[in-house]
């Protein structure tokens, strides 16, 4: 009797532990069907934006103002003011960074960023010298979406014949520091008290990057 009890005790502590075994390797298999899942999700497809992204170009834009973390600017941005300027002068392009669900960066998925060149001065001398923008969806930060987009913001530069691309980035903003110095941005000094942000004096961090085939004789 005693040794029936034993016995099946003991069929049911291997059956236990074939049992946490076998979820076990469940658990590690479903992690790893996720990590790839999310590696082939940053697959991006970076294009020219259309007016049918302006409200997600919107969005993405307000939630930096919201943030105050990335811009002086305190008044969100509507559709219609980023349709206005995707249609703008063709020199100052807007990039989306479009992310496909499946990671094939077929270009039907989900807007995640921006960038966009402005002018820099009205002056002739100063027409190859841009200003930028990037923004990212916070969803989708840290992933290599901004130096994607930015990369692809210095080819589409060259492309229109600009020889130097610059911003001004808060002294606070690391991340953006960060990004500008993994594209080859170098940083030339600060500002200080360059403007007022809710009351408060902010020194911003002036960056550029020279387009060197531009100066190639």
């Amino acid at each position: 009797m005693i040794a029936d009890i034993g016995r099946g005790l003991t069929q049911d502590r291997g059956q236990l532990d074939l049992d946490w075994t076998w979820t076990l390797t469940v658990v590690i298999l479903l992690r790893l069907a996720t990590m790839k899942y999310r590696d082939k999700s940053t697959a991006l497809h970076i294009r020219r934006a259309v007016v049918a992204d302006a409200a997600t170009i919107a969005d993405i834009y307000n939630a930096g103002i919201t943030e105050r973390v990335a811009t002086f600017e305190t008044t969100l941005r509507t559709t219609a003011d980023m349709a206005a300027r995707i249609q703008g002068d063709p020199r100052h392009p807007v990039l989306v960074a479009q992310r496909d669900a499946d990671g094939s960066a077929g270009g039907d998925g989900e807007v995640v960023g921006w960038a966009g060149i402005s002018s820099y001065r009205s002056r002739a001398c100063y027409d190859g010298v841009g200003e930028f923008s990037i923004y990212i969806d916070p969803r989708a930060r840290g992933g290599g979406v901004g130096r994607q987009l930015l990369a692809a913001l210095i080819q589409e530069a060259a492309a229109l014949g600009y020889w130097k691309l610059l911003s001004r980035i808060f002294t606070f903003n690391t991340a953006s520091r960060a990004l500008c110095r993994s594209c080859g941005f170098r940083e030339v000094g600060v500002y200080e008290k360059h403007g007022q942000l809710d009351g408060r004096w902010l020194d911003v961090v002036i960056v550029e990057r020279l387009i060197p085939e531009k100066f190639q004789r």
